[in-house]
């Protein structure tokens, strides 16, 4: 029949990645992990706060992105904007050249 895939041939290395690193800690907010790292005492404490504190750091995280990317977009638009409007000027000016090498030509 169908040959049969391991799930890390099919999922994306971002997300192996990620299982690799969430096998290493436990659960997200549940104490402190198995390398030793602490997140500030409410997270090494585990339980309710812990995760609470995770879903809040995740939260902040996640609207400064959606801030950093409106922003990038409003830069792009910008630049968008005054590309088009140095095209403009430089569309008039080259008419304008034509202009005049045209009137030289009739002298």
């Amino acid at each position: 029949m169908f040959p049969v895939r391991n799930i890390t041939s099919i999922a994306p290395p971002a997300i192996r990645f990620a299982r690799m690193c969430t096998g290493a800690i436990g659960d997200l907010g549940s104490g402190a992990g198995k390398g030793g790292g602490g997140g500030g005492a409410i997270r090494d404490a585990g339980g309710a706060f812990g995760k609470m504190e995770v879903a809040h750091e995740e939260e902040f995280f996640y609207k400064k992105r959606q801030e950093q990317l409106h922003m990038l977009k409003e830069k792009l638009i910008e630049k968008k904007d005054f590309h088009a409007e140095s095209i403009k000027h430089h569309e008039e000016a080259i008419a304008s050249h034509k202009k005049a090498i045209e009137e030289l030509k009739k002298e």
